[in-house]
């Protein structure tokens, strides 16, 4: 593991929300541990600090306007925010933040996620079973090779039968099938998306959508067929989170009012993103988006997206409110470098992912020389082709930086470079 900061944990602050902890009883260390924190260079440690420094009446104020001048703007942004609230406010009761970043920059296709949406992931609701607190979890439905959809949403008709389950906000599924076959290769989601449309008025508090948490050993994820996710946006006007895994079929297909108010999250991890369904999300006006993550794959599997095609997104703007950019799994990432530095986008992120793709020694040199780079808060690089000399050099730059599980060249396959997920 090879971070330049203490690794993000379950418990650590997030992107995309805020949730402080209640007041309670004296924190170990008092306002000398606080003050201490306040000067870790690991972000997520300062706004833990931040949060218990709201604990501490007056003395704590006084932490939270020293906090004011960090370096961070997202401890800046937290700063203020604190310093707004009442004096007498017993606890902060805020909406669960909706992702935890140890979720996204550790993503893998190769479990089963036991974390979604910042909520544990609920395997197997018992019938009969009462529901505590279903709005913290995140209930997984899967079907295998003796069950079938139907199975699977009669399962989910159980849960939804439950009282209490109109307090559902997250729900995973993994495999489904389309009448025929379980997909592996050849059962389209189309079938199990109108299924989850017509459950709508059951759900009204959905927040956050994972369609295809399905390993290779099930599926490969090029073989995967998804379908239009729109009618899901539709359906669901109070969507925040969508996931979704597989590219081949994948479509956005934008309805005449392609408009969807509170989206925060778009993720689709590919083996190959085509440039048809991302043009398609191009024409959706998606005014709260914080964290976009395109897993571009590889053009053997239909990965036609290539950098020149994300200028909307880099140079028009038309996400402006990005915090998050995940551009991964790419096989062109040193030829995106030139594009990401000239981007007005850059100044306001906080996290640039360039994970899983073919980022060399060359183009992290060519970011190293962007002033702009420190802005960032996180950079992460991992399962990329960097040297440990080049990862020495980035991890000084002021920001933190992940670089796990660089890669090595292949000499039997040419000294080509590949993404990370394709096949």
């Amino acid at each position: 593991m090879t971070h330049s900061n203490s690794d993000p944990h379950d418990s650590d602050a997030v992107l995309g929300g805020n949730n402080p902890a209640p007041r309670q009883g004296a924190i170990l260390g008092g306002i000398q541990g606080i003050l201490q924190k306040l000067s870790n260079p690991d972000l997520t440690i300062r706004l833990e600090a931040l949060d218990q420094a709201w604990s501490y009446g007056e003395a704590g104020r006084v932490c939270l306007e020293q906090a004011l001048g960090d370096h961070s703007k997202t401890v800046r942004r937290r700063a203020r925010w604190l310093l707004r609230q009442p004096k007498n406010t017993e606890a902060l009761l805020l909406p669960r933040p909706l992702w935890n970043l140890n979720e996204r920059l550790i993503a893998s296709v190769s479990d089963h996620v036991t974390r979604f949406a910042n909520r544990t992931v609920h395997e197997e609701f018992v019938p009969g079973d009462s529901l505590q607190n279903p709005s913290q979890f995140a209930y997984a439905f899967r079907c295998d090779y003796d069950y079938s959809t139907d199975d699977m949403f009669d399962r989910l008709n159980t849960l939804l039968n439950t009282p209490g389950s109109e307090q559902i906000e997250s729900l995973v599924f993994g495999m489904w099938d389309d009448g025929e076959s379980v997909c592996t290769g050849d059962a389209s989601s189309q079938r199990f998306v109108e299924q989850l449309v017509s459950l709508r008025d059951r759900l009204p508090n959905l927040k956050a959508l994972f369609i295809g948490d399905i390993l290779g050993e099930e599926c490969e994820i090029s073989w995967l067929q998804q379908s239009d996710m729109s009618p899901l946006l539709q359906a669901y006007p109070h969507l925040e989170m969508l996931q979704v895994r597989g590219g081949m079929g994948l479509e956005f297909v934008p309805p005449e009012n392609a408009l969807h108010e509170h989206l925060k999250a778009l993720i689709l991890e590919t083996g190959g993103l085509s440039r048809e369904t991302v043009l398609q999300i191009y024409e959706w006006d998606l005014p709260a988006l914080e964290h976009l993550e395109f897993w571009f794959g590889s053009e053997y599997y239909g990965g036609n997206c290539w950098e020149q095609d994300l200028s909307p997104i880099l140079d028009d703007l038309i996400f402006p409110n990005l915090t998050y950019l995940g551009l991964r799994n790419s096989q062109f990432a040193d030829d995106l470098i030139d594009r990401l530095v000239r981007s007005p986008l850059l100044p306001g992120l906080q996290v640039l992912d360039l994970s899983l793709g073919t980022l060399s020694d060359e183009g992290a040199a060519k970011l190293l020389e962007y002033d702009a780079i420190r802005d960032l808060e996180i950079l992460n690089v991992s399962a990329s082709y960097l040297s440990g000399a080049m990862i020495d050099q980035l991890q000084p730059s002021g920001i933190q930086v992940i670089a796990d599980d660089q890669r090595t060249i292949d000499e039997e396959y040419e000294d080509e470079r590949y993404c990370a997920v394709s096949e």
